[in-house]
């Protein structure tokens, strides 16, 4: 719980209870992308009476404040993850909707070459991959 509070402390915001508890939410998880019906639904689980409105408005904060990243893969909806601050890219599964993060120096090394080679510095980049399994039939 206190590294929570000084998560939110640090990131100039108020520790109030639907803000500790969205952000122990992500801290269970791990390594986790969740959209805001996600969480409001832990948070039912949990019986907790937070609507899903705040769970918007939560979500908007942490990531202005840097707790959090959203994210807007292809034909789904916002996810968040925790901001780290480790560099990663994505893969999204076509079929069922599974986000699975890579990180790959050589990629890394590549797009930095490929911007030098156009006269450019990489700056930042997002890399998101969508796959299928090896095999699997494409679901029409």
């Amino acid at each position: 719980m206190d590294q929570e509070t000084r998560e939110l402390r640090k990131a100039g915001l108020k520790v109030t209870h639907p803000r500790m508890r969205i952000l122990q939410i992500f801290e269970e998880e791990g390594v986790q992308h969740l959209s805001a019906e996600d969480i409001y639904r832990k948070l039912l689980a949990s019986q907790e009476d937070i609507g899903l409105a705040t769970v918007y408005r939560v979500l908007t904060q942490f990531e202005a404040a840097g707790i959090l990243m959203k994210h807007n893969f292809e034909g789904g909806q916002a996810v968040y993850e925790l901001d780290r601050g480790k560099h990663h890219d994505h893969m999204i599964d076509v079929d069922s909707g599974k986000v699975i993060e890579f990180v790959s120096e050589e990629i890394e090394r590549l797009q930095k070459e490929i911007a030098a080679r156009h006269g450019y510095e990489l700056e930042d980049h997002s890399l998101v991959l969508y796959v299928r399994p090896k095999g699997a039939r494409k679901l029409v």
